[in-house]
């Protein structure tokens, strides 16, 4: 199976990603989004927790990963993030998300 991870690294590697919280925010809302994952080890939650209601309301995709720090590392950046937008999927397959 393949991990979140994989997708957000293929995707930052061949594709476009958007990285914090309120640039992901902007991305969903403006319909360019086509992922959202979010860290679940982020605190405090509230700083998440309207992005999946968001993604739901606009037909996103939101997929939740374990670690800030493994999301920050997938995407290519030295530090932890919080929420990644998938805005072109490049060679990720963002379908094979659960």
């Amino acid at each position: 199976m393949v991990s979140v991870y994989d997708v957000v690294e293929k995707a930052a590697k061949t594709g476009k990603v958007d990285k914090g919280v309120n640039e992901v925010t902007k991305a969903v809302e403006r319909g360019i989004a086509k992922l959202v994952v979010v860290a679940s080890d982020i605190d405090p939650k509230e700083l998440t927790q309207h992005l999946p209601i968001l993604c739901r309301e606009k037909g996103v995709k939101f997929v939740v990963a374990d670690s800030k720090e493994k999301l920050g590392i997938s995407v290519g950046i030295n530090r932890p993030t919080a929420a990644i937008a998938v805005l072109e999927e490049g060679e990720a397959k963002l379908n094979s998300l659960g």
